[in-house]
This record gives C-alpha cells, structure tokens and sequence, in this order.
C-alpha cells in the first residue's frame, strides 16, 4: 500500500499556532490580508516563512529578494540547527517580551527577532567561505534593523533582543544561550588589536538597555548587567553590576536573570 504523507502543519504545534493566529488577524484586520497571506498562510513552514520574511525585508536594488531567498530555503533545508534555533529565538521572545501576545508577532513585526534571524544567515554563510555575501546580509540587517552584528560572531539559542536598535556585536563576541539584551547594547572591543577582542557571555545573561561591554572579558551564566553600564572586568556568574566602570552591586537576584527580565537593583540597607 501506499504510504500516506504526514501534514507536517499538524505534526508542527508551533507552526499550526502561528497559522491559526494569522488567520484569526485578517479576520479582524482584513486590510492587513494580503501581508499576512504573503507572510505567513502561503507558506507550509516556518522557515519557508523565515525565507521569505527576510528576503523581503533585506532584498535592494543591489541584491533581488529573489537571489536572498534561494540562499535562505538553502540554509534552512540543510542545516537543520538553524531553524532550531529560529524557534528557540520564536518561543523566547514570546515568552519574555510582555508586549508580545501571539507568536507570529516576532515573525511580522518584531524587528529584534528578524535581525537576530538575518545575523544568523550570514553566519551561515560566513563559515562556508562565503565572506563577501555574509558582509552584505550584515550590511543590509545594520541598515533595516539598526541591529550590527558580526557574521563571525557566535551566538547560541534562546536569544531576545527587546527592541533592537543600536545593538552592535563585534567579530570575537561570543554570546551563549538564553540571553535576554536591551535595546543600544554594545558587545566591542577596547582598541585596535586584530585578535580575540570581545566579551564572552555565558548563558541565561540579562545585558540592560545602554550597557557596554569592552574588550576580551567572560560575563558569567546567570549574572546581570544593569542599564548604562560600562563593564571592562570579567563578572562571576550570578551576580548583578553596575556603574561606569560596572562593579559588583549584589546578587543576580534569581536563577534566570536573563528570564525573568527583572531589570530593578535591590538596594541593601
């Protein structure tokens, strides 16, 4: 007998929210049909959704949205790991950002989620040799998401970034899983030297709006950075800094700072 090919919209319980959403906005909002449809309805995945969304968003008169999505459906179809990621990055955003209600929000609108899922095309790219077309991805991001990161740069799953303007991630930056950081987040380096030069941040980090961290320096898991700071030592994992130069000002305050996203510094009387 014939096999019967699974609906793998029903086997995929994230994509089948996704499209149950949709459908419910154009209902609503039926001018908002034909973006929507384009989006997300037309197609039978999320990476085919992700491939279109980001070719359209980082396609110009230089580079056709045609040319950007083959590279995209490629990437997606043969290196599973990204579209792990993807979901992981999908499901963190839903669940840290209050503002976000429905899970094709960061898939439409959410400008921090799209930047981190063009960074990670180009980083695809970049360690297959295909230097020149990573550097236009990351071009193309910085100009459409005010979002700059490195394609050589490293960053794990899980990752939020809530509003995503003026966020720069250096070329020797290492970024470990379920980070959460705020807008105008600069992960640098301290000079002009040509070697391992920016931060390491290890996993479950909350990084504040406006903070700064300098140079070839290990931010522990779990720790918390504090808004407007400028950090230039390395910090234990599980505690809290703060201040320009940052110092250690306490605890992180829980277990997964970068989850709960409880930015407030307990003063101790």
């Amino acid at each position: 007998m014939p096999q019967v090919q699974p609906n793998l919209t029903q086997l995929d319980p994230v994509w089948h929210r996704i499209c149950a959403e949709a459908e419910e906005a154009v209902a609503k909002e039926p001018l908002m049909g034909g973006l929507i449809h384009a989006g997300i309805l037309h197609h039978k995945s999320l990476e085919g959704a992700l491939a279109y969304r980001i070719s359209m968003k980082l396609g110009s008169p230089e580079m056709s949205e045609q040319i950007l999505r083959e590279i995209a459906d490629e990437a997606y179809r043969t290196s599973p790991e990204l579209v792990e990621a993807a979901r992981a990055d999908l499901v963190a955003t839903y669940d840290r950002d209050p503002a976000c209600h429905r899970l094709m929000k960061p898939l439409l609108f959410f400008k921090g989620y799209q930047a981190v899922q063009s960074y990670r095309l180009a980083h695809w790219l970049y360690q297959r040799d295909r230097k020149d077309m990573a550097y236009f991805i990351q071009m193309r991001t910085s100009e459409m998401f005010g979002v700059d990161i490195h394609p050589a740069a490293r960053i794990g799953k899980g990752i939020m970034i809530d509003h995503a303007h003026s966020i720069v991630v250096g070329e020797t930056a290492v970024v470990g899983d379920n980070v959460s950081m705020l807008h105008s987040v600069t992960l640098g380096g301290t000079g002009k030297e040509d070697d391992d030069r920016h931060p390491k941040i290890g996993n479950g980090v909350l990084i504040g709006a406006g903070a700064h961290v300098l140079g070839n320096i290990k931010i522990g898991d779990c720790s918390r950075i504090a808004a407007g700071s400028v950090v230039l030592e390395a910090v234990p994992a599980k505690k809290t800094v703060a201040g320009v130069p940052a110092k250690i000002v306490g605890e992180a305050g829980c277990s997964q700072p970068s989850l709960t996203m409880d930015q407030i510094l307990k003063t101790v009387m």
